[in-house]
């Protein structure tokens, strides 16, 4: 019976993780690994917890482990480093030279109050989504970015009114109606170069994204803000769209515009620099 229990939850629990990861949600996964003298939980219970300290799904323990777990798991979510909470009574803690809230060599040591006195060791892991790069456009640039993007690690989007150049390339493409509104981490790049670009941008801002940026001139980026800000989009959101897209290399073919767009994405991503521009914010 309790087994049967066991394998519903961590079922459940995968149900769970699955779905965020579609969302591309950042979140992380604490499980029980050892136990001794007497807890509420026992190894192998796992818990699901969010970037913002929620706990979404599972269960591994009350309030004596809840804290410290969620305070380790925040942190290894921002960090990408996975941790071991040790959560002992206080006076284990002093026998080995540790203080609560010490961390050392990956492992946080935790006091539990609890008058059950027992230990508990977490195994926390962050669960980092892929970043998603979804490009409007059937341009040369989109294809060649497109091209050079699938050799690193990002979920590809393609989004056009024209399927023809995409079908070419081997990769597929969605209409507008299909993009999710949300991804926690996804970069948006307008290369539509001539074709739809007003309407394409409106688009891209109604989205969540870390970064829209526009492939076009200084001169052309403005007029198409100005464009937009008259048709009632809201200025600052308007001005987050980075244009001209990528680093200035001096690029001039589509090759080396595309690499340097996405040589600007890999930057933001590595230095966590990016702000999340969320539609209507």
């Amino acid at each position: 019976m309790i087994d049967s229990v066991n394998n519903t939850c961590a079922a459940d629990i995968s149900a769970t993780m699955e779905s965020m990861k579609a969302d591309g949600n950042q979140f992380a996964v604490a499980t029980v690994v050892r136990t001794v003298s007497v807890t509420a939980a026992k190894p192998g219970a796992k818990a699901i917890i969010k970037a913002d300290g929620e706990i979404v799904d599972g269960w591994i323990g009350g309030g004596c482990a809840r804290n410290a777990v969620i305070k380790a798991a925040v942190k290894s979510i921002g960090d990408g480093e996975p941790r071991l909470v040790s959560l002992q009574p206080e006076e284990l803690l002093e026998q080995q030279g540790l203080t609560s809230g010490e961390e050392q060599n990956g492992v946080l040591a935790a006091t539990n109050m609890c008058p059950s006195r027992g230990s508990m060791d977490i195994f926390i892991e962050p669960i980092l989504s892929d970043p998603e790069l979804l490009i409007f456009g059937a341009s040369p640039v989109a294809i060649m970015l497109a091209t050079l993007a699938r050799s690193f690690a990002f979920r590809l989007s393609c989004a056009s009114t024209v399927s023809t150049p995409w079908d070419q390339a081997q990769l597929a493409v969605q209409s507008y109606d299909e993009l999710a509104t949300v991804h926690q981490h996804r970069y948006i790049v307008v290369a539509t170069q001539g074709s739809g670009d007003a309407i394409a941008l409106q688009k891209a801002l109604t989205l969540q994204a870390r970064q829209v940026s526009f492939v076009g001139s200084p001169r052309k980026t403005q007029h198409l803000k100005e464009k937009l800000i008259q048709l009632g989009l809201p200025e600052t959101q308007v001005n987050s769209i980075k244009g001209p897209a990528g680093i200035n290399i001096g690029a001039v073919t589509p090759q080396e515009i595309a690499l340097s767009i996405l040589a600007e994405i890999i930057t933001l991503r590595r230095t966590q620099s990016a702000t999340r521009a969320t539609a209507g914010k």
